[in-house]
């Protein structure tokens, strides 16, 4: 069949792999955990694999365990009956009903507690569960697809997560592979970025210099494949040339490669020319901000005299614009 990979980007061998296990799991109904680093893009992976499946034209369904509080997401993933408890004003849908004949998305789901995680066992062995505050039971078919990026296995050696649920889920495991782990994927994902940032803000394509590409694939990635795509988009606003140099880079990657970011070396006067000093400041028994006006105040009339008065003229010669240059004259009040 062919794959729909939902956007996912990247021909490394460790991806391939990923997308192999994808095209024979997804036809499927078998409950599939994804593990991986943050930033991954586990969810990605986990519409590819509704997409791909027999049922594409159902619901979606997904639901952060991590995001919710606690003391809420029982009634978000099952429901509650109307005053099941204080503000139940109605009787309201989980998340399970709302997948029904679907695929339900239990991201991060190593942060369920442990009275939780005894009714999703329940779900994924009888397919029916009770709403909050309910007596009467539910009935759904939904395919449970679960993500995290703790060690579940190790989370069930300390007993905080249960055996029984994640041999229960760990039916499939698919492992998505850190950024770094994916070779020049780093660049296809960066290239696709790039041209969809400036494409969105409506300006020219960004190239990556040589000397970039060689920083950022040998950078760790430690936020993964949603690390790559903000600094991209950063570079998209910020960099103001059609070419992103290393110095263009954040300074986290500078330092990571074990290198320093070149500070920016002060101009050197020209000959013949002596910067104000403090004591210039003094001398005329000025502070800085007086000093500083008065020295406007001096170009602008200087500007003004070898313009012949021309305002335009004025401005091309300060180097700046004359909406500014005639704010600046309003300013000081000057004709």
């Amino acid at each position: 069949m062919d794959l729909n990979t939902c956007g996912i980007i990247g021909q490394s061998p460790a991806l391939l792999e990923v997308f192999k296990v994808l095209a024979k799991v997804a036809p499927t109904d078998s409950t599939v955990l994804v593990t991986g680093e943050s930033g991954t893009g586990k969810e990605l992976l986990v519409r590819a694999l509704h997409t791909n499946s027999k049922r594409a034209d159902k619901p979606f369904v997904p639901i952060n365990c991590g995001a919710i509080p606690r003391e809420l997401l029982e009634s978000e993933l099952f429901g509650h009956e109307k005053g099941a408890f204080t503000h139940a004003i109605r009787s309201r849908q989980g998340r399970f009903e709302l997948a029904d004949g679907g695929t339900i998305f239990l991201d991060e789901i190593g942060e369920l507690d442990l009275s939780l995680q005894v009714k999703i066992l329940r779900v994924l062995q009888e397919k029916e569960f009770e709403r909050v505050g309910g007596t009467g039971t539910k009935k759904v078919d939904v395919r449970v697809v679960a993500a995290t990026n703790r060690d579940l296995e190790a989370e069930v050696a300390r007993g905080v997560f249960r055996e029984d649920l994640f041999y229960r889920l760990n039916v499939i495991p698919i492992h998505l592979p850190p950024l770094r782990e994916r070779g020049d994927d780093a660049m296809l994902l960066a290239d696709a970025f790039l041209r969809g940032f400036c494409r969105d803000k409506e300006r020219k394509t960004l190239r990556l210099s040589p000397e970039t590409r060689d920083m950022l694939l040998r950078y760790s990635w430690p936020g993964n494949v949603r690390e790559l795509e903000n600094i991209m988009e950063r570079l998209s606003i910020l960099c103001d040339n059609e070419t992103v140099v290393p110095d263009d880079l954040p300074a986290k990657i500078w330092t990571s490669l074990g290198q320093e970011k070149a500070r920016p070396v002060p101009q050197a006067a020209p000959a013949g020319f002596a910067w104000p000093r403090v004591r210039d400041l003094d001398d005329k028994g000025m502070d800085l901000k007086t000093f500083l006006d008065e020295l406007e105040d001096r170009l602008l009339r200087e500007a003004l005299d070898m313009a012949d008065g021309v305002k335009n003229r004025a401005a091309e010669i300060l180097g700046i614009k004359r909406t500014t240059l005639i704010e600046k004259l309003k300013k000081k009040q000057i004709g």
